[in-house]
């Protein structure tokens, strides 16, 4: 036995491995991340329906032959699956759709917002006046 502080490795009788390189992560840069998540997501949504679709259609040629009921309720499931499937693409684009939408305030126009400081009296000078100034 060799000179180890590992209770596990010292009472199986065998030697500690050695430590593993540092594990990456498989994530994407954290630029465009929510454009990355989307076509993330859609490419494996794609992927689930194309594969369903596939095994969709050997099930029911199983569920033909052998004639028995849990081969169609399988068959049942699977198409129930991929109807939901179906909908959380329609629904992630739609999110998509919402989250790069530009909001009104960004689409060109300008807002002015003016504050004026002072008693009502002195607005209603600086009223008479600027009516005074265009006439």
């Amino acid at each position: 036995m060799s000179d180890n502080d590992d209770p596990i490795s010292n009472s199986l009788g065998i030697e500690p491995m050695a430590p593993s390189a540092k594990i990456t992560s498989v994530l994407p840069a954290v630029k465009a991340e929510s454009n990355n998540d989307y076509e993330y997501a859609r490419r494996n949504l794609y992927d689930l329906i194309e594969k369903g679709q596939d095994a969709l259609d050997e099930i029911i040629d199983i569920a033909k032959q052998s004639q028995q009921a849990r081969a169609f309720e399988v068959a049942t499931n699977l198409i129930k699956t991929m109807a939901e499937t179906n909908k959380d693409l329609m629904a992630l684009a739609k999110t998509q759709k919402e989250l790069t939408q530009e909001s009104p305030t960004s689409s060109g126009k300008t807002v002015n917002n003016n504050l004026f400081v002072g008693s009502t009296s002195d607005l209603l000078k600086m009223i008479k006046n600027n009516g005074n100034d265009t006439q």
